[in-house]
């Protein structure tokens, strides 16, 4: 049903986790794609004896170039992007084959919803601390929480887990590989989207993942993203993610047009912003 890119950096303990939960909660076969950066943990030789495709590179390429570079494995209609420190949680699939079958068209990006343990201020997401790593992780406790609680629908579709179909992945050329190693990458694409018609970001509440908190990025250098992304859209990823993709709202369907206030003030700030 879906191609799953998975996207590691010698964190095979986080990232055996996430393919056992995969294999454990999914409804439906998918296929499997990680992007292996390095991998001088025994990445490579458990895959290999799990039987799991992969892409190998050297270095550490980062997310952007490392999930453009498995492109052309894709086999399956919709493609999945999902971090190595991600558990899924079950249906977290089924959910959104169901929401594909109930959308009329293929312009569209659905993310699924996190429970994370500590609360960075994302209305997206769920707070509840089944531990932080793997250590302290409580399976038995966040199976009963996800089964017991809810979650509405909510607007802006962004980060992983996305699902897009992949026509429409490869239509955009996938990631920006100017924002290497990834910060800011999520909203660069789905500004690619928008400028492709795109209109329906649906974030899926009942679709869920645990994740753990950037255990890979965390070990990266943080690029100059958010500057990137204002250089080359003219507004800052916090605008787009408020006035374009109202972020974090209920749900509404197809998100209205968009037009930037041209007023003096608002240039004057954005130019203030840009250092001009």
């Amino acid at each position: 049903m879906f191609s799953i890119l998975i996207p590691t950096w010698n964190n095979l303990a986080y990232l055996k986790h996430c393919i056992h939960s995969i294999k454990a909660h999914s409804s439906l076969h998918h296929q499997i794609i990680v992007i292996v950066n390095e991998g001088v943990d025994g990445t490579i030789d458990w895959l290999k004896q799990q039987k799991i495709e992969f892409v190998h590179h050297p270095q550490n390429v980062g997310i952007c170039v490392g999930l453009n570079s498995a492109t052309s494995l894709i086999s399956q209609q919709y493609v999945v992007y999902l971090n190595d420190d991600m558990y899924v949680l079950p249906h977290w699939d089924s959910t959104l084959a169901n929401e594909i079958l109930s959308i009329d068209h293929a312009q569209f990006m659905l993310s699924g919803t996190m429970i994370e343990p500590r609360d960075t201020g994302n209305a997206c997401v769920l707070v509840h601390d089944f531990g932080d790593d793997l250590a302290s992780f409580n399976e038995k406790e966040l199976l009963e929480y996800h089964q017991a609680s809810t979650k509405t629908d909510w607007n802006g579709a962004s980060w992983p887990p996305v699902l897009l179909p992949t026509s429409l992945w490869k239509k955009v050329g996938g990631m920006s590989e100017e924002f290497s190693p990834g910060m800011y990458s999520d909203p660069d694409l789905s500004m690619k989207l928008w400028n492709n018609g795109v209109r329906y970001f649906k974030g899926v509440g009942a679709s869920r993942v645990y994740h753990f908190g950037s255990k890979s990025t965390r070990k990266l250098g943080k690029n100059v993203g958010r500057q990137l992304f204002l250089n080359k859209w003219k507004i800052t990823p916090n605008y787009f993610y408020k006035n374009y993709l109202k972020m974090g709202t209920a749900f509404i369907g197809s998100l209205p047009e968009y037009k930037q206030p041209l007023t003096a003030k608002w240039v004057h700030k954005l130019k203030q912003t840009m250092g001009k």
